[in-house]
């Protein structure tokens, strides 16, 4: 299972998971009750329940480079452009906008 730590200016938001069934996301509880919370997207609006997907959100999807820089991570981290959860991983931790991605190291993908 694939994981990463979804981050809104700088601040815990959720979690992002990959595994056989397809895609969840979930905001963190902590995140929900602060007042000055805001949705990561206007498709992933608020919610304390989980949000799941057998594709990946479009959202997270849309972060992903596209055109040549998305053919060097290719070549460079050797990920096939089917898998996302790997690109999204591998090339979002410092993205234009609010979100950052950072992969969380899970002891099953050891």
């Amino acid at each position: 299972m694939k994981q990463a730590l979804v981050l809104f200016q700088n601040q815990k938001a959720g979690i992002l998971k990959e595994n056989a069934d397809g895609y969840s996301f979930v905001y963190d509880k902590d995140y929900l009750t602060d007042e000055k919370a805001k949705a990561v997207s206007l498709t992933l609006p608020l919610q304390v329940e989980p949000y799941q997907s057998h594709t990946l959100f479009p959202f997270f999807d849309g972060l992903i480079p596209e055109g040549w820089l998305l053919d060097i991570a290719e070549r460079n981290w050797k990920i096939d452009n089917r898998d996302r959860m790997s690109l999204l991983l591998a090339c979002c931790k410092d993205c234009i906008g609010a979100v950052s991605i950072i992969a969380i190291n899970d002891k099953e993908d050891e």
